[in-house]
């Protein structure tokens, strides 16, 4: 497949000297001890349960997906199933005057917001990073990285309701727990989650990390929340012999009661034992199969999936993805270190839809054979999700401002829709039923 020419928007940059000030700017949490692989291991499975975002539909509610335009600072409401119709538009930075000028008399806020915008927002704000709605659909809470803050938003006022700014100077990527009450946010300059109520935006308990925490999950009985972080990806030190350089990197598991931490796992070693010294350890998006004993997922550099068995605590199977000819070889060129970036898994368990970023394609993966499908072409696919029915994941294109439907039962494409500019998180939501937007 070939790569199309890109625009001066959306051309993928090497890194600045900015990125370097970012990352000797963050700040470092206390390491974390581990605790026994039997905690998460004795723990009952689960019942399979709606996806977070996903929960049932109550009287005067309608389901739809959120698409948060980061670069933009919009999020489009579409649709959440056949043809993803555009049924909204939330500005998702009310606040954006009044966020620059505390920003503008701050020096070391400045310092962090220019370096978010030199370095993982390839030269634009990041404005909109990750989104879920109240169980009632009356708001959308979103983080904002360029902000380092977490707001609510009415969706039928466009007003701000609370806002929360977290540790550091950079939020990330979030999670809601499975009965829609609480949100857990990445602050990644302080190597800190935070757990918020979703209502109010009161913070219920934290917890450190380690080093740039990205990803967060919930299990599916609301238990436990797993955070990966990802280290230093904003550094030009992308050589394989110098992974050692990127940081503290593990899966930090804690009791989402407590939040106090049950299991530590550090997949450096696992990925040693199975003979693959040559893959970074950063964790970036990950999938639980539907009864929890499988975790799949992303790391850095890689073009691929890996499956670790989570009672037995080792990786059992890796998946390498099909390489795109016409993709950089140059590893400082891939985004914020990533060459695969986005996956989601079908209801039953038995499909991965896997976003491949640098590589301009997204394929579903049969699970039993971790066999690729199709490859259909995409633009800079930057994240991957399930839409309302369970029968499609819906991919962004971020560097085609759209996003892209494909159905998990033939692996092709049933539909794209555009959308604002560099869509990165997809999630499914709620609003009221007839809205169209703020009025």
């Amino acid at each position: 497949m070939s790569r199309t020419a890109r625009t001066p928007r959306t051309a993928r940059t090497a890194r600045t000297p900015v990125r370097t000030l970012l990352a000797g700017c963050a700040l470092i949490a206390a390491s974390l001890a581990g605790g026994p692989a039997s905690a998460w291991a004795s723990a009952p499975a689960s019942a399979p349960a709606p996806a977070p975002g996903a929960a049932a539909v109550g009287p005067g509610v309608r389901e739809v997906l959120f698409v948060g335009n980061n670069w933009e600072g919009t999020a489009d409401v579409l649709a959440s199933t056949g043809d993803l119709a555009k049924v909204g538009r939330l500005n998702m930075i009310p606040d954006k005057e009044e966020r620059l000028r505390e920003i503008y008399l701050n020096p070391i806020k400045l310092a962090f917001f220019l370096g978010i915008r030199g370095g993982a927002g390839e030269g634009h704000d990041q404005f909109v990073d990750d989104m879920y709605t109240t169980p009632d659909g009356s708001a959308v809470v979103a983080s904002r990285p360029s902000f380092a803050d977490v707001v609510s938003i009415d969706v039928r006022t466009g007003r701000i309701n609370w806002r929360f700014p977290v540790s550091g100077f950079r939020s990330d990527h979030m999670a809601v727990s499975p009965d829609g009450t609480r949100v857990a946010v990445s602050a990644s300059t302080a190597n800190t989650v935070h757990v918020l109520d979703i209502a109010t935006g009161r913070q219920l308990g934290s917890f450190p990390t380690g080093d740039k925490p990205h990803e967060n999950t919930f299990s599916r009985d609301g238990r436990f929340l797993w955070n990966s972080s990802i280290g230093d990806v904003t550094s030009a030190l992308d050589a394989p012999w110098l992974d050692w350089t990127k940081g503290d990197r593990k899966i930090t598991v804690v009791d989402a009661q407590t939040f106090r931490t049950v299991r530590v796992i550090d997949m450096r070693e696992r990925l040693d034992a199975f003979g693959r010294s040559d893959l970074s350890d950063a964790v970036r998006p990950m999938s639980f199969s539907p009864d929890e004993s499988k975790l799949y997922f992303q790391v850095s550099f890689f073009n691929g999936v890996v499956e670790y068995d989570v009672a037995a605590d080792r990786i059992t199977r890796i998946k390498e993805l099909p390489r795109n000819p016409a993709t950089n070889a140059d590893r400082t060129a891939w985004v914020n270190d990533s060459r695969h970036h986005g996956m989601s898994m079908s209801p039953d368990g038995s499909k991965l839809c896997v976003a491949g970023t640098m590589d301009d394609y997204a394929t579903v993966v049969d699970r039993a054979s971790l066999t690729e499908g199709p490859l259909v072409p995409a633009d800079k696919p930057y994240w991957a999700t399930v839409d309302g029915d369970g029968t499609a994941c819906v991919i962004s294109e971020s560097g085609a401002d759209r996003v892209t439907a494909i159905d998990f039962a033939t692996g092709t494409k049933r539909v794209s829709v555009p959308v604002g500019d560099h869509p990165q998180r997809v999630r499914l939501g709620h609003v009221p039923t007839g809205w169209t937007g703020p009025q």
